[in-house]
């Protein structure tokens, strides 16, 4: 255990060296993010229905399940470019664990999720989002735990994805644009017509949506907290056991 533990330090640090010296590039992937918070979010207003009472409170974490999407989901994209130029196979040659490996690069993920959710609630607190500290640090906890499986997937898909990386791209744009827009992290699923109410009830993102609304909104009653964290503890634990697997097969 301790050799393991050494090793997922040791492959955390090296993942994360590059996104400390160059912070800039973290802001940048958060432009997405920012731009509905600014420019969509005040569009809400107006709306009536939301659950959570003011706008901010339904739309702040819609905008965190949706930087989980487009971040962890995507962060097998440094592992191929790895695998493209052959220093992955230099490390797998090493006494490294390679389940270490993959926790490593689980933990930066993680590590950058939760600075840049820090950021966003930070941000929306002028614009009228009221701060439940206990539902938000659970609502973190929730996502931390999401993004972790998400991003072992992503890590998956890239090891299968070698070598061309075509199947990385596409597999990656065709999920994760339904999964955000059937999740409702825009705007209510009720507003919608029936067919889309129910692919949106068979799509775990939802309830994960869900669950982090009410928690966020300081609300640990409603069973909507058993079905999300179901959901995401699934997505976490499928993640990490085909990534860690994939992982020690080597490519």
């Amino acid at each position: 255990m301790r050799a393991f533990v050494r090793d997922t330090l040791t492959v955390f640090e090296r993942e994360i060296a590059p996104s400390l010296r160059e912070p800039l590039g973290l802001l940048f992937t958060m432009a997405q993010p920012l731009l509905f918070l600014f420019l969509f979010g005040p569009l809400l207003g107006g709306t009536q229905g939301f659950s959570g009472g003011s706008p901010w409170q339904w739309f702040v974490p819609g905008i965190l399940i949706m930087m989980c999407l487009s971040g962890p989901m995507m962060s097998g994209w440094n592992l191929l470019v790895e695998l493209l130029g052959g220093s992955l196979e230099r490390m797998l040659v090493t006494p490294l664990n390679r389940a270490a490996m993959l926790v490593g690069r689980t933990m930066k993920e993680f590590v950058i999720l939760f600075a840049q959710a820090v950021l966003i609630i930070a941000l929306a607190l002028p614009l009228g989002f009221r701060l439940h500290l206990g539902g938000v640090l659970a609502g973190m906890a929730l996502l931390v735990v999401f993004g972790v499986g998400l991003g072992a997937l992503s890590f998956l898909l890239a090891l299968r994805s070698h070598p061309g990386g075509d199947l990385f791209y596409g597999v990656t744009q065709i999920i994760m644009f339904p999964l955000m827009l059937l999740s409702g992290v825009l705007l209510p699923m009720d507003y919608g017509p029936q067919w889309l109410q129910t692919a949106a009830a068979i799509n775990p993102v939802s309830h994960i949506v869900a669950a982090e609304r009410e928690l966020f909104a300081g609300r640990f009653t409603d069973i909507s907290l058993v079905y999300g964290t179901l959901a995401a503890c699934a997505v976490a634990a499928l993640g990490l056991w085909l990534g860690t697997r994939a992982m020690r097969k080597g490519i």
